[in-house]
């Protein structure tokens, strides 16, 4: 009897247990696959590694919602190699409850929980005025401090005489811009002329403005791409969903501090927003071949329909518009290639050819308003 009862326990325990483990896995699954997929990933260039930076964040130390030490597991979980926390100078609307008369202190805390962290934490501020100028963002800064000055320019003059790096946050901000649209001030003209403004925002959060990027060509300043999250990043940008936070793509010498920095003072940058590139030939040219690349290609049997690989080494999704003379068998004249994997096109090139060459324009990557970057593909054909 006291045997039945024993065997009975145990396997009402393990009926428990069961369930239980299938609770945690249905819990837990989304948030391990989210791990291993939601780390955002492109391709070195030459001479350069790619470094995914997001330089426009905000905690409870200004005006977002969250501690420091989350921002840092945000960035973890999607592979960002830094971050800046650029709380607001002047705006502090939390202050009468967490009042903290020291400006660095996100800084501090986020340094000290990224310690043992694969995580560059970059000190920075974003500077709080009316039109003009604006908001901006300095960072590399050494004191937030001594950026509390009423006069605007001096507060830029500080920051560039610690070494700043600063750039213009959302220009073309409707509070600011009731028309939407970026354009320069005389303050920021004046700011340009004395290398007091070095960059300029033409993503951030879920906006992009044609003319912010012009005004990026036209003054050399740098192309910034940034979340400016106050909230939860998968929230705002719908990570769980698929999407993406925007960042800025930095080309560097190593995966240094110093070297994110004189990357972005030599303006090699490109802003990855909504699946977009956008940044100047210059810097867009070199990373669309590395992202893209061909694989294998040879005749279908005794035909003259080439088959042939792209593949995709990157996170985008490019979405690529046939302009070559040849045309396809599986697809019209705009194909996609899916994230992290490849393609197999078929090529009717009407005779067989040692070589076959594809070119495309990238629907997926702004160089200026309204213009996209092509790519060359050339694909050594196999005869055996």
């Amino acid at each position: 009897m006291l045997l039945a009862i024993q065997k009975a326990i145990e396997v009402r325990l393990k009926s428990i247990l069961m369930k239980k483990c299938l609770i945690i896995l249905v819990v837990l699954a989304p948030q391990v696959l989210l791990s291993q997929t939601r780390k955002i990933t492109f391709p070195d260039v030459p001479g350069y590694h790619t470094l995914v930076c997001d330089l426009h964040q905000h905690t409870v130390f200004s005006d977002g919602s969250v501690w420091p030490d989350i921002r840092v597991r945000e960035a973890i979980l999607d592979g960002v190699d830094a971050i800046s926390l650029t709380e607001h100078i002047e705006y502090q609307p939390h202050k009468a409850d967490i009042p903290h008369p020291d400006r660095n202190r996100s800084f501090e805390v986020a340094k000290e929980y990224a310690k043992d962290k694969d995580l560059i934490i970059i000190h920075g501020a974003e500077i709080t005025r009316s039109m003009p100028p604006g908001h901006a963002n300095a960072i590399f800064i050494k004191d937030a401090n001594k950026l509390i000055i009423d006069d605007p320019i001096a507060a830029y003059r500080e920051a560039n005489a610690q070494g700043a790096f600063v750039f213009w946050n959302h220009p073309h901000w409707p509070r600011q811009k009731p028309d939407g649209i970026a354009a320069l001030t005389e303050m920021h003209k004046t700011l340009i002329s004395e290398g007091l403004l070095h960059g300029i925002e033409v993503v951030n959060e879920n906006t992009y403005s044609d003319e912010a990027l012009t005004l990026a060509q036209e003054n050399n300043l740098t192309i910034m791409g940034t979340s400016d999250i106050h909230g939860l990043v998968d929230w705002l940008f719908d990570i769980p969903g698929g999407g993406h936070r925007p960042v800025t793509l930095v080309f560097a010498n190593e995966r240094t501090e110093d070297a994110i920095k004189e990357a972005l003072k030599a303006r090699r940058t490109v802003a990855w927003f909504k699946n977009n590139l956008i940044g100047n030939e210059s810097e867009l040219g070199p990373l669309l071949k590395s992202c893209l690349e061909i694989g294998e290609a040879h005749y279908l049997d005794e035909t003259s329909v080439l088959v042939a690989e792209i593949k995709n080494n990157s996170d985008a999704r490019f979405v690529l518009r046939n302009s070559s003379k040849y045309t396809f068998h599986l697809n019209t004249d705009i194909i996609e290639v899916p994230p992290q994997s490849s393609i197999e096109l078929r090529i009717k090139t009407k005779e067989k050819l040692a070589s076959v060459e594809l070119n495309f324009e990238v629907l997926n990557a702004i160089t200026s308003p309204g213009n996209h970057p092509e790519i060359i593909l050339e694909f050594e054909i196999n005869q055996d």
